[in-house]
């Protein structure tokens, strides 16, 4: 009875914790806008950006402790809460960078992780694995780099506080890279052992 209740809990679309994600995705788009709307032309509303970077936190963390609290663990929570956070992230590299708020050198090396796990993904499903589950690490680099952009955001002007925010900025930044890619080296050496496997039972 139990094993076939969590399987219906799995199935699940129109949860609480699926519907956080579905939010925190659609802020993806608002926060790339409030964040360049500077360049072209219009005020400056980091203010803004940063309390959706901080709402979307907030959600990222409530629907993983609601998703286990309340059994609503999905197949559709497991894809959309690692697409927002890659897309969160994708779109303060795009920001920021664009800001010459980053520098192109680290938002080239977190882009090359991502096009590394996209490759290892495609193999993966051209053996009939979907893709890999977020593991700790991989949480804890998100997480790193959660704290990293809006402070380096924050870092944009003068004074004492943009300075603070510019040193905490840019350690959360190097300790997010660095977990951010190895996490990604595990998930290849998971795709590579499954992909061994397959070869060895055939």
């Amino acid at each position: 009875m139990e094993v076939q209740e969590t399987r219906v809990q799995t199935d699940r679309v129109l949860t609480i914790p699926n519907i956080l994600s579905m939010a925190r995705l659609l802020g993806v788009p608002l926060f790339l806008w409030l964040v360049l709307w500077p360049e072209f032309g219009g005020p400056k509303v980091d203010g803004w950006a940063l309390l959706v970077l901080a709402l979307s936190g907030v959600s990222d963390y409530l629907d993983g402790k609601l998703a286990r609290r309340w059994n609503q663990i999905s197949s559709l929570g497991r894809i959309l809460d690692p697409a927002a956070d890659r897309l969160y992230i994708l779109s303060t590299l795009v920001g920021l960078t664009w800001r010459e708020i980053l520098p192109l050198w680290l938002t080239a090396a977190l882009l090359a992780r991502e096009l590394m796990l996209l490759i290892a993904v495609g193999f993966l499903g051209r053996h009939g694995y979907g893709p890999p589950q977020v593991n700790f690490l991989g949480k804890a680099a998100t997480f790193n780099l959660m704290y990293a952009f809006p402070l380096l955001l924050l870092s944009d002007g003068s004074g004492w506080l943009h300075t603070l925010a510019a040193v905490f900025g840019w350690a959360f930044a190097g300790w997010g890279t660095a977990l951010y890619w190895w996490a990604g080296m595990l998930y290849v050496v998971q795709v590579r052992r499954l992909i061994r496997a397959d070869a060895t039972a055939d």
